[in-house]
């Protein structure tokens, strides 16, 4: 399958960590077998369990691997947009979401990168389309997921099925077109509000399947409170946006 990389475009894989130290490495080694002509950039919290120290070690010995160190916990969204402005500085043409505790498979990048080649801006790793599937998730949490991403396609008027996912791959020109200055959200809710941005700027958003497993080691960020922020902010998104199309026929 074609890559950006492969065409000699340069990939930034964004992985940001907090308390990951028991993983840190394994994704890292997993990203640079997959697509070894990609770089990584690990952008570490401050974890006070050593996976900024770890992230040091690693770049070291690899000029593929970089870290970025923030001075406190801030949350996924502030993470990833600074990673998104280190990429974008260093004039990466393509920059990867990706989790820091091996839930998404590095050895599925090149399906996202693949679809990026095709033409599209934005490539969403989807659980929820024909070929994707979470393994060791239990009943509830499947509930939840579909339940909220269903929920977010209906009110906000967007064709796709996982936008709450965390897996996905985006042209530095489109990240460009979305005013990430303007990006508040955290958790869910920033990957919602950045694939809503880009559907509404009229740019061209894939899904292609994944397999999503839940994490072996370490324990999750996941809060009642991330998930009430994304349906409050879905809801009045989509209130928002009916009280634009109305206004605009009247």
């Amino acid at each position: 399958m074609t890559s950006p990389a492969d065409a000699g475009e340069r990939v930034l894989v964004v992985v940001p960590t907090y308390n990951e130290a028991e993983n840190v490495a394994t994704v890292v080694a997993r990203v640079r077998a997959a697509v070894p002509r990609a770089d990584l950039l690990v952008v570490d919290d401050a974890s006070p369990d050593g996976t900024g120290q770890i992230a040091d070690t690693l770049a070291d010995s690899d000029a593929a691997v970089h870290v970025l160190h923030r001075s406190a916990k801030e949350g996924l969204g502030a993470a990833y947009l600074a990673g998104f402005a280190w990429g974008l500085e260093a004039g990466y043409d393509v920059l990867v979401e990706m989790d820091a505790d091996g839930s998404h498979h590095p050895e599925q990048l090149p399906r996202l990168l693949g679809a990026l080649a095709g033409g599209a801006d934005l490539v969403l790793g989807s659980r929820w389309v024909d070929g994707g599937r979470v393994e060791d998730w239990p009943l509830h949490r499947l509930a939840l997921s579909r339940g909220g991403n269903t929920y977010a396609r209906l009110v906000l008027g967007v064709p796709i099925y996982d936008i709450t996912g965390g897996y996905r791959a985006f042209r530095a020109a489109a990240l460009r077109t979305l005013d990430l200055s303007s990006v508040a959200s955290q958790g869910y809710c920033f990957q919602v509000d950045l694939a809503y941005r880009a559907v509404r700027a009229g740019l061209r958003v894939e899904e292609v399947p994944i397999t999503f497993t839940e994490r072996e080691q370490g324990v999750s960020k996941m809060s009642g409170a991330i998930v009430a922020e994304a349906l409050l902010r879905v809801t009045q998104w989509g209130a928002a946006a009916r009280i634009r199309a109305w206004s605009a026929r009247h």
